[in-house]
Order: structure tokens, then sequence, then C-alpha cells
């Protein structure tokens, strides 16, 4: 099979939802010829045209709210954030408005927009342009929350994002855009709420997000070494989160260690912490379960203290060995 990008597949797919349906279109700030704040719409108004690669002024208000109300006319925007930082200035109409509508006229309304959501550190832009930021938004009724870890998961989930009739928020973490995996060419759509078994194991569950994901990995062929066998679960979307892939492997392992990038307190890690407790699997457990998650800070730009501030792959194999000797 081939291998794209992160960033390509999120393209591609967009790009064929976009000549399969003339009601999907994108908006954001310089996405024409420029191709975005990383490229990713490289070379789409090229083909699709200004009318439906639509540059907007630098307002997240305006953006999100000309957004929200395309969607509920039937159009099924796209709507690019150069950062996912900036969704503060959008907050208004994603949670009061985008994610409300259809309760509040009883299901005759329905708001199919995606917001796109470039975020997380690593890629020295500092402390107003790196943050982790999803929890927050999971905690509002109406919304949908979707970060894919690779590729493959890219493409699938964000098929399945523009076809949703409701606002999904569609985090893409920005050290993964360079990262190649295989895809498929032809369509393909991974179902909102279907969890992911990266690695199977035995004796822990890693669950984790993003680019945690791919660091619980290496923190698990590490682990190897010292006869520590890790399962991997990425929930790939926190809403709608598939509780039963989770549990079915604590239940397995007896002993979970949950990893997110986000800062550790009030972090989605400990809705997963949580869930688990207030489970039947909860009497299955064997040590208490550990949450690792990023320091109490603002991301700093040095990039020493960039990588401190939360978890690298071998924070992973630390907690992970400590949860074996309890």
């Amino acid at each position: 099979m081939r291998e794209i990008t992160y960033l390509e597949a999120i393209r591609e797919s967009m790009s064929q939802e976009m000549r399969k349906d003339n009601d999907v279109f994108i908006m954001g700030e310089d996405i024409g010829i420029y191709g975005g704040a990383f490229g990713l719409t490289n070379g789409m108004i090229e083909e699709f045209g200004s009318e439906r690669i639509r540059i907007t002024p630098i307002s997240e208000a305006a953006i999100s709210g000309c957004a929200v109300g395309a969607a509920m006319t039937g159009m099924r925007p796209i709507l690019e954030l150069q950062f996912s930082d900036f969704v503060m200035i959008a907050t208004d109409n994603i949670v009061n408005q985008a994610a409300k509508m259809r309760y509040m006229f009883g299901g005759k309304t329905s708001v199919p927009v995606v917001i796109r959501l470039p975020g997380g550190s690593g890629a020295g832009f500092a402390a107003q342009h790196s943050q982790s930021l999803e929890a927050w938004m999971t905690h509002v009724p109406g919304l949908k929350v979707v970060q894919p870890s690779n590729a493959y998961d890219a493409k699938g989930l964000m098929k399945a994002a523009i076809k949703d009739d409701n606002p999904v928020l569609f985090y893409e973490h920005k050290l993964l855009y360079n990262i190649k995996g295989e895809v498929p060419e032809e369509d393909y759509e991974i179902p909102l709420g279907q969890a992911d078994v990266k690695k199977e194991g035995t004796d822990i569950t890693i669950v984790a997000t993003a680019i945690m994901v791919n660091r619980a990995l290496e923190a698990a062929e590490e682990l190897e070494k010292d006869g520590i066998n890790v399962e991997v679960i990425d929930p790939r979307t926190l809403v709608p989160l598939d509780t039963e892939t989770i549990l079915e492997s604590v239940k397995k392992t007896s002993r979970v260690l949950v990893v997110y990038e986000a800062v550790k307190r009030g972090g989605y890690g400990a809705e997963i912490a949580s869930m688990i407790v207030e489970s039947d699997v909860f009497d299955y457990l064997d040590a208490p379960i550990r949450r690792l998650g990023g320091v109490a800070t603002p991301i700093p730009y040095n990039p020493e203290l960039e990588k401190a501030a939360v978890p690298q792959v071998n924070d992973i194999v630390q907690e992970c060995r400590k949860l074996m000797n309890k």
C-alpha cells in the first residue's frame, strides 16, 4: 500500500468529499494560494476555486459565525482555525450556537460543520500557539471531538466527520503532519466512537491520544526488553468515547496508564480514569490507575523546556515500571 503523510491524508479526504458533494466547502485564513498555516490546503483553490476555498478575514469569531450559519442552511462547511488555541475567540459560536441548535429547535435543524484545530506542542510556537485544549470541548453536550493519531485514521475520521450532521471538532497534532503511514486511495470511513487497539499486550493498558499514541508505542518497545507486555489503546474520538474497547483491555491487563499531552490537572485522562473506576472492571485492577499529563505551566519556547513540559517516551516507560512494581 502507498504511504502518504498525515497532512496529505486529511487533504485527500476533504478533496474526495468535495468532489462528491458540492455542499462541502472550506473556510479559513490564508487557505488559498498560501495553502494555510501548515500548507494543508495547497493546490485546492486551483481545483475547487475561490467559491469553495473561502479565504476569510483574520477573525475567528466571524469565520465560525459564518460557518455555523452556512451549516444551518444545509451546507457542510469545514472551518480551519490556524491554531487550536484560537478556538477561544470562536467559542461563543461553537458552544452557544452550534452545539445547542439541534436541541433548541427540537431536532428540526442540524449543524454539520467540521472545525479543524491544529494543536499540541513540539514545534516551537510557544505558549499561545501550542496548547492542548480538547478537554474543554468534551464538556459541551452537542459537540463531537476527534483526535486522530496517524494518517490512516485521519483520512477515515475526516470523512466521517464531514458526513456527520453534528458539529465536530477535529484536533490535528502539528507534529503528526509530516509522519507517513499506509493509506488506501479508495474511499473508506472510520465511524466516530470506535477506538483502536494499536498494539496488543497482557501486562499494562496504555490509553493514549494524538502524538502520545506514537510515544506509547515507542515506550512499549522499550518495555519489552524488561519483559513488560504493553497494550496500547487509541480512543481516536473523545466524544463519543468507545468505553467498551478500553474496559475489555483493562479487564485483561489489570493495570492502566492514561497518557495525554494536555495539562494533567483537569485533562481528559481523568474522564477515562473515572469511567474505569465507576465500571464493573474496577474489581479487576491490581494497581491504582495512573495518569501522565503535561506540567501545569504555559508551553515554553525553549526546545528543551518545551519537551520537559509534556510527556516523552522515557516518562511513559518510567510510569509503566512504577505500575508493575505496585
